[in-house]
């Protein structure tokens, strides 16, 4: 067998976690997991709700991603796996032309909140991102949807979010909120149409294994004065999530 280059494995089996966990949370929202098992805890002899449902699927539906950041990017590209509809990309700094090669189609925020069952969220967290997604682009939602954050907690309105879900009219999995966590008693974390996981989503346990071995591959071709593979510069940073 060939020798290979020590890294060649870890960078080749570089699948950033957050990634991961958002296709995860999207499929569950296409099939509504989150809701039936909330429902299947009252009820558990009853499982007739999942019989002649057409909305438990997440076969060609329209699917919004807010940000198109490195993670946001590698979500789009692991959405073609699952055969979604359409995948709409909202992002003023995207190119139209590396969204359209990921799978998705550019479009303004208001189009892509009106048209997609399933929005998930990967914006940074800066002055003009706060409260992004208020009661004004959630009312834009088609009843039934479901909101995904990954990102931060704070470029989501927690009131309009909790609001829109107490009538449950909109369903949400969050992996962050604001703030975070949730003070006791907080109405959304009790409501059966909301998953809350506490902050999970990014490298924990033997995930950050890879981060260690990216740094250390990185660490190699700079001694060798060679250029980085994953370059982080100081523009980036501004409006990266």
């Amino acid at each position: 067998m060939a020798a290979r280059h020590p890294g060649h494995q870890r960078r080749r089996g570089q699948r950033h976690p957050v990634a991961e966990y958002t296709l995860a949370a999207i499929i569950f929202a296409g099939k509504k997991a989150h809701l039936l098992a909330a429902q299947s805890r009252l009820h558990p002899a009853d499982w007739d709700a999942v019989h002649h449902r057409e909305d438990l699927s997440n076969y060609g539906r329209t699917v919004g991603i807010v940000g198109f950041s490195r993670i946001g990017r590698r979500v789009v590209e692991r959405l073609r796996t699952i055969e979604t509809g359409q995948i709409l990309v909202t992002d003023p700094y995207a190119d139209p032309a590396a969204v359209a090669a990921a799978g998705g189609r550019l479009v303004e925020l208001d189009e892509l909140m009106a048209a997609s069952e399933i929005v998930s969220l990967h914006l940074p967290e800066l002055p003009q991102t706060r409260h992004a997604i208020g009661a004004r682009e959630l009312a834009l939602l088609p009843d039934g949807a479901t909101i995904v954050n990954t990102a931060r907690g704070a470029v989501l309105d927690t009131a309009a979010l909790e609001r829109e879900c107490a009538t449950g009219r909109l369903n949400a999995i969050l992996d962050v909120t604001d703030p975070e966590p949730l003070p006791a008693g907080s109405l959304l974390a009790q409501l059966p149409n909301v998953m809350i996981t506490p902050h999970i989503a990014g490298s924990l346990g033997s995930e950050t294994r890879r981060l260690s071995a990216q740094a250390l591959d990185e660490l190699t071709r700079f001694v060798r004065g060679e250029p980085a593979l994953h370059a982080v510069t100081s523009e980036a940073l501004e409006v990266s999530a």
